[in-house]
C-alpha cells in the first residue's frame, strides 16, 4: 500500500498535511465515517484525494457545485490522475458514456451531482464502478436545519444499501453542532466520528461600522488596506454601481454575478486572481472552489442573512496568514429588512401554486407531461412574461424543489464535445495540407478515448495547456477542424434548466409538506435572529461570537477585532478587577445565567468592564459560557 506521505509528495508537491488532514485520512482508511470540518480554503480535497489513490477502486465525490467539479476533474487530469464527472444538463448519451469508462477502466474519481444519484441510468451501472470511498462535499445541503437545504441530498443515505462496507466522509466548512448531528444522521454513520479545526484565525481581524454612506466607507477601507480585495452585495444590480463607483474614484475594480455569461464570468476571475483587477463585487455565486491566498481585505457591503454565509465568505480573506480584514457594514433599514425577510423567503401556499401554474405555462406543459424532463428556463424571461415578483419566483421555485416538485438549477453546464466526422486517410492528407492544426488533432486523439465513436466532452483549457497555448487560439482552431468537416465541435454552453420531477398536475393540487416548511422558517429565523446579534454586538470577541455559534467553545478572544479593541481601551484598577472577579463567580456558582441577565445582576457596572472580567475568567477556565450564551461555573 502507498504511503499517503509519498503521494502527498508526488501529487501535490506538498512535505507535509495541513492539520487534521492527516488524522482524517487515517481515519477513513480505518474505514470509519468521518465528517470533517474544516475552513473555506483549508484543504478538503485533499483529505479525499490522497486515501482514493491509496485504496483500490473509485472515489465518488458528490457536490453541488458544477464550477468546482469541472475545476476539480481539470485538476486531477494535468496530475495524470482519471477522473470524470456526471451533472445536471449532460444528455442521456454523454451520462452513459461516462460510465462506461468508469466501470471499463481503472478511474479514480467520479464526481457527481446529487440529483444524478436518483436516476436509474446511475444505479444500473454503480456495482460495476468498484466504489470505495463516498466523499461528500458541501455536507450541510443533507440537513433541513442548515442554511443551504437541498433535498437530492437526503438520496445519499440510499447509496449505503448498495455499498454497506464503503466508508462516507461528509466535508462542510460551516455547520452548528444541530447540523452536525443531522448530517450523521441522514447519512446514517455507523459512529459519530467529527474532526473540527479550530474556528480562529488569528490573522483576521473582524469589524462591523454603521454607516450613512456605504460607498464612501468602502473607499476609506480601501485606501488604507492595500492590496486586493471582495466586495459581497445582496443585489446583481449593486455590484455593478458599486463596481462603477470605485472605478470613478480611480480604484480598479469589476462585478461578478451568475446572471453574466460564463465566458465573462472565467475572464473576469481570471483577471482578478492574476492581479489585473485589484477588487471584485460580487454576489455570493463568486468565491467557492477560489483560492487565492492574499485577499487583504473582504467587504460585506450588505448583511448577509446568516453567520454560516458571513463565515465563509469573509474567511476568504488572508489565507497567506498575513493580517487581513474582514469587514460588515450596515444601517438600520439593512436589519429591518432582514428581521422581515422570513415572509419573503417563505411565501404562501396560494404565492406557490401560482408560480407553479405560471411555469406550467411558460413551458407549455399539458397534465400529466414533463416528468423526468430538463428545460432551458430563462428566469428573466419568465418573471417578464408573468410579470412576477423576483423573491415570490424564487423562493416558491425553492420550496417546491424542497418538496420535490422540480429542480431549478442557474448554473447548469454543457461541456464543450468533440467527435471525429472523418475516415483516416482523409484525416492523413488533411494534417499534411494544414500543418498548423496538426498538433492539435493529435492531442485530441491522444487525450480523449472514444473520440472517433461518440462525442466526448473536451476542455479547451486544458488541451491549451497541454499544447502551451492560450484556450482562445484552441477555440479557434477547434471551429475551423469544425468548418473543415473533420470534427463536430459544440463549444460549452451554460443555460439555466428547470427539471420537472414530477408530471404537471393542477396547481390547486399542489401540496407542501407545512411542517417541515414552518419548521425551516423558524430555524431561518434563529440564523437572523443570530447574525443581527453579532452586528449589534458592541463588546464581545467577534472570533469567540462565531467560534461559538459553530460548537468551538473552547475558541480565545482574539484581540484584534474591533470589539476586542475597544476593551483594550478600558483600564481597570487592580481592586475594581478583584471585586467584579468574585461577583461573577458567586452570581454563576449555583446557577447557569444568560449573559443579559448576569450583567443586569452586577448593579450597573458598565457593561465593558463587566465583559473584560468575564473573558478573563474564560480564558482562565474558570468559567464557560454554552451554545445559548448563558455563563457557567467550571
Amino acid at each position: 500500500m502507498p504511503d499517503i506521505h509519498s503521494i502527498l509528495k508526488q501529487y501535490w508537491g506538498f512535505d507535509s498535511f495541513r492539520p487534521l488532514q492527516e488524522e482524517i485520512i487515517n481515519a477513513i482508511l480505518a474505514g470509519n465515517d468521518t465528517l470533517a470540518l474544516l475552513p473555506t480554503g483549508g484543504g478538503k480535497s485533499v483529505c479525499y484525494q490522497v486515501p482514493a489513490m491509496v485504496m483500490e477502486g473509485t472515489c465518488l465525490v458528490i457536490s453541488p457545485l458544477i464550477a468546482l467539479m469541472k475545476d476539480q476533474v481539470e485538476n486531477l487530469r494535468k496530475k495524470g490522475i482519471t477522473a470524470y464527472s456526471i451533472f445536471s444538463g449532460m444528455t442521456r448519451k454523454e451520462v452513459i458514456n461516462v460510465l462506461k469508462v468508469v466501470t471499463e477502466s481503472n478511474c479514480k474519481f467520479l464526481y457527481v451531482s446529487p440529483e444524478r444519484l436518483e436516476t436509474n441510468l446511475f444505479k444500473e451501472y454503480l456495482p460495476g464502478m468498484g466504489i470505495s470511498l463516498i466523499a461528500v462535499d458541501e455536507a450541510h445541503c443533507i440537513s433541513q436545519w442548515g442554511y443551504d437545504f437541498r433535498p437530492p441530498y437526503l438520496r445519499i443515505a440510499a447509496l449505503r444499501d448498495e455499498l454497506p462496507e464503503v466508508p462516507v466522509l461528509a466535508l462542510t466548512a460551516s455547520a452548528t453542532p444541530d447540523v452536525q448531528k443531522d448530517i450523521c444522521e441522514k447519512l446514517a454513520f455507523h459512529n459519530e466520528l467529527i474532526f473540527r479545526q479550530s474556528f480562529e484565525r488569528p490573522n483576521l481581524s473582524y469589524s462591523v461600522f454603521k454607516v450613512d454612506s456605504k460607498i464612501n466607507k468602502i473607499i476609506e477601507i480601501l485606501q488604507k488596506v492595500p492590496g486586493t480585495g471582495i466586495i459581497y452585495c445582496r443585489s446583481r444590480k449593486r455590484t455593478k454601481e458599486i463596481s462603477e463607483l470605485l472605478q470613478l474614484q480611480h480604484i480598479s475594480a469589476d462585478y461578478y454575478h451568475a446572471g453574466l455569461p460564463q465566458e465573462e464570468r472565467s475572464r473576469k476571475q481570471e483577471q482578478w486572481i492574476n492581479n489585473k483587477i485589484r477588487v471584485i463585487v460580487c454576489t455570493n455565486a463568486f468565491g467557492m472552489g477560489i483560492d487565492k491566498p492574499d485577499v487583504r481585505s473582504v467587504i460585506h457591503a450588505d448583511v448577509p442573512d446568516c453567520l454560516e454565509n458571513y463565515y465563509q465568505e469573509a474567511g476568504r480573506a488572508g489565507r497567506d496568514g498575513k493580517t487581513s480584514y474582514a469587514v460588515l457594514l450596515f444601517d438600520e433599514n439593512d436589519l429591518a429588512e432582514l428581521e422581515l425577510s422570513a415572509t419573503q423567503r417563505f411565501p404562501s401556499i396560494e404565492d406557490i401554486r401560482a408560480v407553479y401554474q405560471s411555469v406550467a405555462n411558460y413551458l407549455q406543459l399539458p397534465t400529466g407531461g414533463g416528468d423526468g424532463q430538463y428545460y432551458d428556463f430563462d428566469i428573466a424571461d419568465f418573471l417578464r412574461k408573468f410579470k412576477l415578483q423576483s423573491h415570490t419566483a424564487l423562493y416558491s421555485l425553492k420550496a417546491l424543489e424542497q418538496d420535490g416538485w422540480m429542480a431549478f438549477n442557474e448554473q447548469v453546464f454543457l461541456s464543450s464535445s468533440v467527435r471525429f466526422t472523418t475516415d483516416k486517410n482523409y484525416l492523413h492528407q488533411f494534417e499534411q495540407s494544414h500543418p498548423v492544426l496538426e498538433p492539435l488533432i493529435k492531442t485530441l486523439l491522444r487525450a480523449y478515448e472514444g473520440i472517433y465513436d461518440q462525442p466526448v466532452p473536451v476542455s479547451e483549457k486544458f488541451i491549451s495547456g497541454l499544447l502551451r497555448s492560450d484556450a482562445v487560439t484552441i477555440k479557434n482552431q477547434l471551429l475551423e477542424l469544425h468548418q473543415s468537416g473533420v470534427i463536430d465541435y459544440q463549444p460549452q454552453k451554460d443555460t439555466p434548466q428547470l427539471l420537472l420531477l414530477k408530471g404537471r398536475i393542477k396547481a390547486e393540487d399542489i401540496t407542501i409538506n407545512m411542517l417541515s416548511f414552518n419548521q425551516r422558517k423558524e430555524r431561518y429565523l434563529q440564523r437572523v435572529k443570530e447574525i443581527v446579534r453579532y452586528v449589534k454586538e458592541i463588546t464581545e470577541c467577534r472570533s469567540r461570537i462565531i467560534g461559538v455559534y459553530f460548537g468551538d467553545k473552547h475558541i480565545k478572544t482574539c484581540g484584534i477585532c474591533d470589539n476586542c479593541l475597544r476593551q483594550k481601551a478600558v483600564s481597570l484598577t487592580k481592586e475594581e478587577f478583584d471585586q467584579l472577579h468574585h461577583l461573577v463567580i458567586n452570581l454563576v456558582k449555583y446557577e447557569s445565567l444568560p449573559v443579559k441577565e448576569l450583567l443586569l445582576k452586577m448593579n450597573g457596572v458598565k457593561k465593558e468592564k463587566a465583559w473584560k472580567v468575564i473573558e478573563f475568567l474564560q480564558a482562565e477556565n474558570k468559567i464557560e459560557m454554552d451554545a445559548n450564551g448563558s455563563i457557567r461555573l467550571k
